[in-house]
């Protein structure tokens, strides 16, 4: 009511597109060759197979949380949609060899920003997979996903999913 008398609107858009974070090949999540992210047990999304090493922001929002060996990081929408960015698969044991993180947590970024360059031949050779998870962990939360399947996608420019925010 007081929003009203007083013409401080501040709600948030429900609404918000995911653009490819990295540029390659789209994968199905189901077909991700790890069953944490295949059987959807972090959350709803798709994989990419990178055809490039650079990963930008998929989203306008904030850096929640850069994971200590830079394989990953989480970004967080102003209306609340959590996204987990997983570079390749089982590179925790990398220890951070073959990333360069560009952003720390809490950092503003906006759709296109550069987030993290990784070396996509040495993660090919030491890791199980090239293949990076991008995921909507807080799914439970979202009224409505809609997931584009498509076979190439080009960072900053293709958008893989439409979320309406609960």
């Amino acid at each position: 009511m007081f929003k009203k008398l007083f013409g401080k609107d501040n709600s948030v858009e429900k609404d918000i597109e995911i653009y490819a974070p990295i540029s390659g090949e789209y994968v199905n999540i189901e077909d991700i060759p790890d069953p944490v992210f295949a059987q959807k047990m972090m959350g709803d999304g798709f994989g990419i197979n990178p055809s490039e090493g650079v990963v930008v922001s998929p989203i306008n929002g904030k850096v929640d949380n850069v994971f200590p060996t830079s394989h990953a990081l989480g970004l967080k929408a102003d209306n609340g949609l959590e996204l987990l960015i997983h570079i390749g698969l089982d590179t925790v044991q990398l220890n951070g060899e073959g990333f360069k993180v560009l952003v720390e947590s809490g950092d503003t970024v906006s759709v296109g920003d550069p987030l993290v360059e990784f070396d996509l031949d040495y993660i090919s050779q030491n890791a199980k997979s090239v293949i990076s998870p991008i995921i909507i962990t807080n799914t439970d939360q979202a009224e409505k996903i809609d997931i584009h399947a498509q076979d190439q996608l080009v960072k900053n420019e293709t958008k893989v999913i439409d979320v309406t925010m609960a």
